[in-house]
């Protein structure tokens, strides 16, 4: 997929003090996803308090029932580049692979999979979803994407130099960006300006765990700062596992599920290629990022 010149924008408003949940990459994997619909109810959040940064459709069994949960679900979503070449009627993914790697030997067997198994109801959703959504929240801009700001399948991590993530927050004109389709999570933030990843709940962070992941971004009013955390959960992997193998999908996407390790590190740098199998410990940290009121003191 080349990166896009121009991308629809929707501007959902501005947000109460409170909570929003921020998740991306279901990747078909309906029991992650019941699963997470049971943390946002732990949390009292609404539907037009979620976030989903793209990728509803990848490599799992469940995809035309993954786009149904979130379509009646009645969330905020982004397009992700799966349902971008889905919706164009495509023939890849779009994930920026590497051609004959051994993810691009894999993306045609899971898309093939993926196109004949949505219905035309959920490509019509598809085709409706924005490339971005714009809010305020606690006097902040903030802007959601699904790889960068400047290419939906750009790959921004957690190494990516924080010049690269500045150029741009500025060239957006927001102090926030919400980013998704590398599948970890991180957060960064520095002079006021915050680049955040929830992660994905449809395969695990290549930690070694079976734990998936999402975000709470919080703010209590005035004068307050806003609070990014990244929470941790599980499903029932071995059920999600078992569907893919039934279904013929790539094995070694069905072990990622129980294990916890990626097949391989092909779009990782080399930051996060050494730290494959290093269990995660972002639960219980915290980023603050001061309100305009608080920083003005």
């Amino acid at each position: 997929m080349e990166k896009n010149t121009t991308f629809s924008l929707k501007d959902i408003g501005s947000f109460k003090p409170g909570k929003l949940l921020v998740f991306g990459g279901v990747y078909s994997n309906l029991e992650a996803l019941e699963a997470l619909k049971q943390e946002a109810e732990k949390h009292a959040l609404p539907a037009d308090r979620i976030i989903c940064t793209g990728d509803v459709v990848a490599y799992c069994a469940d995809p035309e029932a993954s786009v149904r949960q979130i379509i009646d679900w009645g969330i905020h979503c982004i397009a992700g580049n799966v349902e971008i070449q889905l919706r164009e009627r495509l023939d890849d993914c779009g994930c920026n692979f590497e051609e004959d790697t051994r993810c691009d030997l894999f993306s045609r067997h899971w898309y093939p999979y993926a196109r004949k198994n949505v219905s035309e109801a959920a490509l019509s959703w598809m085709e409706a979803l924005p490339h971005h959504l714009k809010f305020e929240f606690g006097g902040k801009q903030f802007l959601v994407v699904h790889g960068s700001g400047e290419g939906v399948s750009d790959y921004v991590f957690d190494s990516t130099p924080f010049g690269e993530k500045r150029k741009q927050l500025d060239a957006a004109g927001v102090d926030v960006i919400l980013a998704g389709h590398c599948g970890l999570p991180f957060g960064e933030s520095r002079n006021n300006k915050t680049w955040w990843n929830a992660g994905v709940i449809g395969m695990p962070a290549n930690d070694s765990t079976q734990r998936v992941w999402y975000s709470l971004i919080e703010w209590e009013g005035a004068g307050e700062p806003i609070r990014f955390s990244h929470h941790a959960f599980t499903f029932d992997a071995s059920r999600t596992r078992q569907k893919m193998l039934e279904n013929n999908l790539p094995r070694a996407y069905a072990e990622t599920l129980v294990t916890g390790l990626w097949d391989n590190c092909e779009i990782l740098p080399e930051a996060e290629t050494k730290a494959r199998g290093i269990r995660l410990e972002l639960e219980g940290k915290a980023l603050l990022l001061p309100t305009k009121q608080l920083a003005d003191q």
